[in-house]
């Protein structure tokens, strides 16, 4: 399967009308101290809690048209996992509940400020992790990868994304010929069902606000 470059400019169909129609499921989050990544699902938004683990925070989208920030409070899901709900609706994913088989090509995406990066990568396995892993690119060897994202493509339509992983850190383990290689850890479907767990008035949940500068 072979990831078009035009899959950055189309991610995702936002639900929201009028002229929004291009979106994107990442999100950042700003706490007092710090910033992170983090994804918008179809259970609401899911990060990993280093900008703040309660209290309030700004939460930024994009769409189609540009940025969007919102206020939230953090909520801890439990695992390392953290979510909020901002008061109006977010383009979002739906999460990806079957673990990808080592083999299994995803699609990792995350951002630097307004500059967005993505890159295919390969599942792979080793005894000595538990999780989602693999290899961290060579163009993101300095570039900051926690909170991003791994996606399962549809090959049929690759627009359509599903969350299969959350960054959580990198990790060096040792290869056979004895030397030291980087890689990408991920929590993946085994910790975000506590997101669908926590959310326990999924589907019906509260109705989101439609304001004009969102429309």
């Amino acid at each position: 399967m072979r990831i078009h470059h035009a899959l950055a400019l189309a991610l995702l169909a936002t639900a929201c009308q009028g002229t929004r129609k291009l979106a994107d499921p990442l999100i950042e989050v700003r706490g007092p101290e710090a910033t992170e990544l983090g994804v918008a699902t179809d259970y609401g938004l899911v990060f990993l809690g280093r900008s703040a683990r309660s209290g309030p925070v700004d939460v930024t989208a994009w769409f189609g048209d540009g940025p969007s920030t919102e206020q939230a409070v953090v909520e801890p899901l439990g695992g390392g996992l953290f979510t909020a709900e901002p008061e109006i609706r977010f383009p979002r994913v739906p999460i990806a509940f079957d673990t990808p088989a080592p083999g299994t090509r995803l699609l990792l995406v995350g951002r630097v400020g307004r500059e967005r990066w993505q890159e295919e990568v390969e599942v792979l396995a080793d005894p000595r992790v538990e999780g989602l892993l693999v290899r961290v690119p060579a163009r993101l060897s300095t570039t900051p990868a926690e909170g991003a994202g791994l996606f399962m493509v549809n090959p049929l339509a690759e627009h359509e994304l599903k969350l299969v992983g959350l960054v959580s850190g990198r990790i060096a383990l040792e290869a056979a010929d004895g030397k030291q290689v980087e890689y990408l850890a991920a929590f993946g479907p085994d910790q975000l069902w506590r997101l669908v767990a926590y959310r326990r008035d999924y589907p019906k949940r509260r109705k989101f606000v439609y304001r004009d500068d969102i429309l």
